[in-house]
């Protein structure tokens, strides 16, 4: 049966069961679970999935304005009530209630501890309304001024500890140990090229790689250092043998589709190594990397470090991402907005086409290549979940 074929007998099958597509979801859960733990195994049974919907895809499915703001942070009692109200319809469509439905402790809050943003002095802020998000701010706009900055960030690193931690530190670590709650480690960042675009603006960070190159080098410099010198206090902060149980670290890059693979390998390379050097030097160590955008031009470079994880942009196939990370899982190449248009014949021509790019080799969780917005639904999740049951069995 071809792919066409395939399309249309589910979807066939899915309009005569009511808009739900045919699936076992107890017998899918079950190999789902195995399918997670291991996805290059050659002894499980069906393609793992990983585009299970979140707390953004709430509004359109029950019919509510868009307000992120009031969900995250404004009216916790209202998310909850929201999050079983659409548990109740997961629940009953795909077999599981997708999001949590507990407040968070306020006595198992550890206190706010300064990020790399801080001591680069850009300032985080809530932009966009209701329906925004969080954007770190440029701290600089001139050689002359990033000179300046860098020069007060080297400042900051010889006392780091001091400038991070808040003055009830101590109490509250206290506190929080003999409750159970152990130090948060700081083993993912927004990636190298993202963090300098916001920093210095996007053209300023590309057009110094031609006007000064040397200052461009110590931006790279600093932020290697200043990354691992964080990790390195709340490393000391907490137990050796989570440390020692941390050897991990993921980016998340979006801006990296900005830069030449000229640009990238003399800046972002130079702290990948650092980093990775530092927390995943280890062949089984994770290396993940998020870059939701067009990175076909700089795999060859990412081949260096040997990624354990990606989940890269929609344009790049299974098998263009398989040359180049020939050990990382694959977390796509679902288009988001094939899912959050509810494009019913896409999804499943999608998940075919990577199905058969990852059969021989396996290592694919069938995922949105970046993030699941608002407006993918649970009737296509469903769907999603029958396409693999029906045809991405190995």
């Amino acid at each position: 049966m071809d792919d066409d074929a395939k399309v249309r007998s589910l979807l066939a099958d899915m309009k005569a069961n009511g808009g739900l597509a045919p699936v076992d979801l107890d017998e899918f859960w079950a190999r789902q679970k195995e399918a997670m733990a291991a996805p290059f195994s050659p002894d499980i049974r069906q393609c793992p999935f990983g585009a299970s919907l979140n707390w953004e895809c709430v509004f359109e499915e029950l019919g509510l304005e868009q307000d992120w703001w009031r969900f995250l942070y404004g009216d916790k009692p209202w998310a909850i009530e929201v999050s079983k109200r659409y548990n109740d319809l997961s629940e009953k469509i795909v077999g599981r209630r997708l999001l949590s439905e507990k407040l968070p402790d306020p006595q198992r809050q550890w206190p706010a501890v300064k990020e790399l943003g801080d001591i680069f002095e850009a300032e985080n802020k809530w932009i966009g309304g209701a329906s925004g998000s969080w954007w770190l701010q440029q701290a600089a706009s001139t050689p002359e001024e990033l000179s300046a900055l860098l020069d007060r960030v080297e400042k900051r690193l010889e006392n780091l500890r001091d400038f991070m931690l808040p003055e009830n530190w101590e109490t509250e670590k206290t506190r929080l140990k003999a409750l159970g709650c152990k130090v948060p480690l700081y083993r993912g960042q927004r990636g190298p090229c993202t963090f300098a675009c916001s920093v210095f603006g996007p053209e300023n960070v590309l057009m110094l790689y031609y006007d000064d190159p040397g200052l461009l080098k110590r931006f790279s410099d600093l932020i290697a250092r200043a990354i691992i010198a964080r990790a390195e206090v709340l490393d000391a902060e907490a137990e050796p043998e989570d440390v020692a149980r941390a050897m991990h670290w993921s980016w998340a890059d979006d801006n990296s589709c900005l830069f030449s693979p000229e640009i990238y390998d003399f800046f972002a390379m130079p702290i990948h190594r650092a980093v990775f050097g530092k927390y995943a030097p280890l062949p089984q160590h994770h290396r993940f990397q998020h870059s939701d955008s067009a990175m076909g031009h700089l795999l060859p470079l990412l081949a260096e470090v040997d990624l354990k994880g990606t989940n890269f942009g929609p344009t790049l196939t299974v098998s263009e991402i398989r040359k180049y990370c020939p050990h990382a899982v694959i977390h796509g190449q679902l288009a988001p907005f094939t899912y959050s248009r509810n494009n019913e014949e896409g999804m499943v021509r999608e998940f075919l086409r990577d199905f058969e790019q990852a059969r021989e080799k396996r290592g694919l969780v069938f995922a949105t290549a970046g993030s699941i917005n608002n407006g993918s639904r649970l009737t296509g999740m469903r769907l999603l979940m029958a396409a693999i049951q029906r045809y991405g069995q190995f």
